[in-house]
């Protein structure tokens, strides 16, 4: 059984939509149905929010929260955003949640909605939704700029983009690395307009790829998320020395270098001790400073090796 999981700009509720979401008592039963399925997010009209669904996650298990009773956790895993917000009613007025399209007068949706912060989607709507979300990173003309193209993939990649849209399959899109790793480059490149922000070297080829690669700040390996603030564009060369701790961030996102480490001739391509990497215009989509803390962890224990 799939579902939703409405998100606000103004929530009360203790929602770190990556790892957790959090819910009152009255829809208990509902996320415990959900448990081992998936679910997508849509934000409300709350706080200037898009009325459109935004991700989607697996829920793994639902915990009590200890400090505040009568309120629960659903924990959830391989959380991934779509390459578009996908409105909750397309261009055709069409409602994407069957409920809705059932309504004998669809300006009641915004009062059927109510109460219904958490409920069940059926099987062809999510599928719908996650692959309209997912159409940037699916579609045959972005192959060779997510690294998607024939040269890069295994025949079971292969199959799942070439073959037609099915619960289980999109399921195993999902799940499957190269696909997840294609989302995260889209969303990373895009916010960095494909430039290194440790060289500022931006170089695309004819193909649409960029040479400036996405690095996951917390890694996928040690529990880290496939968002673009758990990301950052690096050069080749800086993102083989970020992933062996050789550089890394201060708080102020200034870089930090292993200088007996680093070869000298690199150091030149590096910006001046004290100033911040290049970063997105939009500040939502900078690295969180609890990822980049987690990373510079790292960095300070090779430093002391």
């Amino acid at each position: 059984m799939k579902g939703v999981f409405e998100i606000s700009g103004q929530s009360r509720y203790n929602d770190e939509i990556p790892q957790h979401y959090q819910f009152p008592s009255n829809y208990l039963s509902i996320a415990r149905d959900l448990v081992g399925d998936w679910i997508v997010y849509r934000e409300t009209r709350i706080a200037g929010g898009r009325m459109a669904y935004i991700a989607t996650a697996q829920v793994e298990r639902i915990d009590p929260d200890p400090e505040a009773p009568g309120h629960y956790y659903a924990r959830v895993c391989h959380f991934l955003e779509f390459d578009r917000a996908v409105p909750y009613r397309d261009e055709h007025g069409r409602f994407a949640e069957h409920f809705l399209r059932a309504l004998d007068k669809p300006g009641d949706a915004g009062r059927t909605l109510r109460g219904k912060s958490v409920r069940t989607l059926g099987n062809a709507d999510f599928v719908h939704i996650v692959r309209a979300g997912l159409a940037d990173t699916l579609a045959p003309a972005n192959r060779i700029r997510l690294e998607l193209d024939p040269a890069r993939l295994d025949p079971e990649t292969s199959h799942l983009l070439d073959d037609g849209p099915a619960e289980r399959r999109v399921e195993q899109i999902l799940l499957n690395r190269k696909i997840r790793d294609a989302n995260f480059r889209n969303h990373v490149l895009t916010a960095y307009d494909n430039t290194c922000a440790v060289t500022g070297l931006r170089i695309v080829n004819g193909g649409g790829k960029a040479e400036a690669q996405a690095a996951h700040i917390w890694s996928v390996a040690d529990g880290g998320p496939d968002t673009v603030q758990n990301g950052i564009a690096l050069s080749a060369t800086a993102h083989w020395l970020f992933d062996r701790h050789l550089i890394a961030f201060d708080d102020n996102l200034c870089l930090l270098v292993s200088h007996n480490k680093v070869p000298a001739n690199y150091l030149q391509l590096f910006p001046p001790m004290g100033q911040p990497i290049r970063l997105p215009s939009d500040t939502n989509l900078h690295p969180r400073k609890d990822y980049v803390a987690r990373h510079r962890e790292k960095f300070a224990g090779s430093l002391a090796k």
